[in-house]
């Protein structure tokens, strides 16, 4: 076998054990922060519950101050609180609801009169299929794989070393 191909094989080899790391890190991490991004569009529901404009003109926050959304999703918000209340462009009377849908990325902080700070954070990502994560675990891979064949041909020799034979010694 040449020494070209010995290398390319090393390098191929090298950029496999790469990217099976880099996607078995990955999931790993994916699975043990229990992403909740890799589902499809949803309605998610927002209860804005009784006796909420007393405990905010109280400063008691009654809700989380964001959520997290996937692109596509309707935020529907509940009014079950005797007062009118907002959410950005949402105004909902008492008894009543509304929704929003939720159709581009970003870090959306909304004005609102359920929170003692007066916003609502709204983080809308997309939606994490298994196409990005492939994708994610080939950027990673394919340069630790590069890097793991460099350092081996650095330390593992292609080619063997040969044996000096001291020719003082008898046979």
């Amino acid at each position: 076998m040449t020494l070209r191909k010995k290398i390319f094989l090393r390098m191929l080899f090298c950029l496999l054990i790469g990217i099976v790391l880099a996607a078995t890190g990955s999931e790993v991490a994916f699975r043990l922060q229990g992403e909740t991004s890799s589902r499809g569009p949803q309605t998610i529901e927002l209860i804005i519950p009784a006796g909420a404009a007393q405990k905010v003109a109280q400063g008691e926050s009654i809700l989380s101050a964001s959520q997290t959304f996937v692109v596509g999703d309707t935020l529907l918000v509940h009014n079950q609180d005797s007062s009118t209340h907002n959410l950005g462009p949402l105004v909902i009377p008492a008894g009543s609801s509304a929704s929003l849908k939720l159709d581009q990325t970003g870090n959306l902080d909304y004005t609102c009169s359920f929170q003692p700070t007066r916003y609502y954070g709204l983080d809308v990502q997309s939606a994490l299929t298994l196409g990005t994560r492939l994708q994610a675990s080939l950027v990673a891979g394919i340069p630790l794989g590069i890097l793991l064949g460099v350092y081996s041909l650095v330390l593992i020799s292609i080619t063997p070393k040969e044996k000096k034979i001291n020719p003082d010694l008898p046979d």
